[in-house]
């Protein structure tokens, strides 16, 4: 089981099963809706997902005829997307996972779309915390 949780977690969801199909994804709607160069995103069977806490405090965008954006109507956290045309899948954010998960994204996806300042193969440095010099 995993489980995952909104920014000021009002909103507390569990997966009973797998993340499939998870993705990079960098296509300018992703993008836009995160406010970051890329979204990942996995699909979970609707059955085995479960919204635990704050049900009341999801809300969403419909931004194409039968496709919603759900998120938390407190902090704007992304939970997942629905579409009508496949009711029996959610697609579903990893930023807000809490618990480690089994499952590696498979790909980079609507690359041509990236950001431009977004540099996939870029070898930046990496630190534990802020980079050196910031508070």
């Amino acid at each position: 089981m995993y489980k995952a949780s909104c920014l000021c977690g009002a909103v507390k969801v569990e997966i009973h099963g797998p993340i499939t199909d998870i993705i990079h994804c960098h296509c300018s709607l992703c993008r836009k809706s995160t406010g970051t160069a890329y979204a990942t995103n996995g699909f979970v069977e609707t059955d085995l997902f479960k919204v635990v806490t704050g049900r009341e405090d999801i809300t969403h965008f419909e931004f194409k005829h039968g496709r919603k954006r759900h998120f938390c109507r407190h902090c704007a956290s992304p939970i997942y997307s629905s579409n009508r045309d496949n009711p029996q899948k959610v697609r579903f954010r990893l930023g807000i996972l809490d618990t480690p998960i089994a499952e590696r994204p498979m790909s980079h996806n609507f690359v041509t779309s990236k950001a431009d300042w977004e540099d996939l193969d870029a070898q930046l440095p990496r630190y534990e915390r802020f980079e050196p010099g910031r508070d």
